[in-house]
């Protein structure tokens, strides 16, 4: 684990535990299992970030009984530790760690890092898929977690208050209203090119380094003070489909102790097509 956090997970601890019954790796993509069929951390699995994270029909989670059923296919009990990674993205895994802690799991974490940083650090990888035996998983009733998201209309009405700090976690582009996705991806994912008025930009990228471990505390917390976003804020994160915007919840809230943050998960794909919502170039 992390002297951080008990959330952000070294590798040399992950390497120690590798083979624990009540562990489980995951690692997540957008893009098919190519990269993890070419290397992965052994006994990981690989998810399809929509298909495992999202209800199959409506916008939202799955439901109570989907999430706990979804688990107990992947051997994963309610007392299981789940440790994400994304490969290539890391935002992946922060979004799937975000999605597990709203839907109630305990014991969810992030390796720092991701395969990158496990890697060059010389660690063993797998090329043969994980062998998964079920488990029994209770689903969560209600779990206390809307605290972690927050709607479209509770976005607008935040507009312009002076003790909310919306952020913008996008590429600078998408930002500026030049793209509608990240440089290098299909442009595509909303009507509209802009942003939130008044967000301020925090690049998600600017969050961690080119080793892709997480930048220091003190480091985190100038990057966000110089944007207004102090501890004392109520601070919204959004992005393009909240990915991003999970990766600066995690550092907040996990390696530098806010309390008052929610994720727009609806972000610019939402609001880039919402009649009568107001944007900013």
């Amino acid at each position: 684990m992390s002297t951080i956090s008990p959330a952000l997970v070294e590798p040399a601890w992950l390497e120690a535990h590798l083979g624990d019954s009540r562990l489980c790796v995951v690692a997540l993509n957008s893009d098919g299992p190519g990269q993890y069929d070419k290397g992965h951390i052994p006994g990981a699995l690989y998810w399809e970030w929509k298909e495992m994270l999202w209800d199959p029909l409506k916008r939202d989670f799955p439901t109570p009984e989907a999430f706990a059923r979804r688990c107990g296919e992947a051997g994963i009990g309610n007392d299981t530790t789940v440790v994400f990674y994304g490969d290539p993205a890391v935002q992946f895994g922060t979004y799937a760690w975000w999605v597990f802690k709203y839907c109630g799991h305990r014991d969810a974490r992030v390796l720092d890092g991701a395969r990158m940083r496990w890697q060059e650090e010389g660690r063993p990888l797998a090329t043969e898929r994980a062998v998964v035996t079920r488990a029994h998983y209770v689903p969560q009733r209600e779990p206390q977690t809307a605290h972690m998201r927050v709607g479209r209309d509770e976005v607008l009405h935040s507009i312009g208050r002076a003790d909310r700090v919306i952020l913008d976690h996008r590429s600078p582009e998408e930002y500026r209203g030049e793209l509608y996705s990240p440089p290098g991806s299909p442009n595509h994912g909303a009507q509209r090119l802009g942003r939130i008025p008044g967000a301020r930009h925090l690049y998600f990228g600017d969050l961690i380094g080119p080793d892709t471990r997480f930048r220091t505390p003190p480091e985190l917390r100038r990057l966000l003070e110089e944007r207004g976003a102090s501890p004392g804020k109520e601070i919204i994160s959004y992005c393009r489909l909240s990915h991003r915007a999970s990766l600066a919840y995690f550092v907040m809230t996990e390696l530098l102790g806010y309390e008052k943050v929610r994720v727009y998960d609806g972000s610019w794909t939402e609001w880039g097509s919402l009649v009568g919502f107001p944007i900013e170039r």
